[in-house]
């Protein structure tokens, strides 16, 4: 059996048997609900999957017509989704193995600009052959700042806009940011607080801090559960998740951390630097 659980535990599954299926999403509504450059999902038949805690306490987020999302409430990670005869598993909440090879990556016409394709999967501007469903897409908000760039989560309760560029911006691997994300990784931006300015949503914004984390917090819209921008004044920082971005941060990802709590079934494959832990003078 394979398990995986949210961030603070309250909601947790099981799966046995093969996947049916192993995509790599980099739709708009996927990156913002993930926080990051793509969402990774395994399906599995319905009937091969299980909740074994929280059920009841699954939020539920209506991203399109056609597409429900479920979340927890108290942390913000994204949760299994089951349509028709499959579960959709977000792959970076899993504690085992996943054998399947990467089928594709789809989507790739709405992909961020600020991350390349390195692998040899094939690549879909919008969904694979054989699917019929219609494409959604989550416009652009622009700032309200000329020059400037713009952010929000899914439903647009909640945005941004900072002076560009950013300061620096990299890849994490580690087991709360891909439980937070429920991603096989999450990419941040960070930026001088000074540069950093809310449009809307402020009080909409929910928080968790792992309990045993001297400073690990998440941040998320209430409503959608989108990861959304982290100040912290003890740095005078503001950590934005770039998957929630809407436009061009101005910057490009410079490393992965945190390497050493990567799954070993992923495979980096790009030439970016690596780092078991933090890099050496952060």
């Amino acid at each position: 059996m394979n398990h995986g659980a949210c961030l603070c535990g309250d909601i947790a599954w099981e799966f046995g048997g093969d996947a049916a299926m192993h995509v790599d999403c980099h739709c708009s509504i996927c990156r913002k609900f993930h926080g990051s450059a793509y969402a990774t999902f395994v399906m599995v038949p319905a009937h091969q999957f299980h909740w074994t805690r929280g059920e009841d306490k699954i939020a539920t987020y209506q991203s399109s017509e056609q597409g429900q999302r479920g979340f927890c409430p108290h942390c913000g990670s994204p949760v299994p989704g089951v349509m028709g005869d499959l579960a959709f598993v977000p792959a970076g909440s899993l504690d085992g193995d996943v054998t399947r090879p990467l089928d594709s990556h789809i989507f790739v016409g709405s992909k961020a600009p600020w991350i390349e394709i390195t692998d040899d999967a094939p690549q879909f501007d919008a969904y694979p052959p054989g699917y019929d469903a219609a494409p959604t897409e989550r416009p652009e908000r622009p700032p309200q700042t000329e020059g400037a760039v713009g952010g929000s989560c899914d439903c647009g309760a909640v945005r941004y806009e900072f002076d560009p560029p950013g300061t620096r911006m990299g890849h994490c691997h580690c087991s709360r940011c891909r439980r937070a994300r429920s991603a096989m990784f999450s990419t941040q931006v960070f930026l001088p607080t000074g540069s950093f300015r809310w449009i809307a949503g402020e009080n909409e914004v929910s928080t968790y801090k792992v309990p045993d984390a001297r400073f690990f917090t998440s941040t998320f819209c209430r409503h959608c559960s989108s990861p959304v921008p982290r100040l912290i004044p003890e740095f005078d920082i503001v950590m934005i998740p770039a998957g929630s971005l809407d436009g061009d941060p101005g910057i490009r990802p410079e490393a992965h951390i945190f390497v050493g709590s990567k799954p070993a079934w992923y495979e980096i494959t790009d030439e970016l630097p690596q780092f078991e832990e933090m890099p050496p003078h952060t």
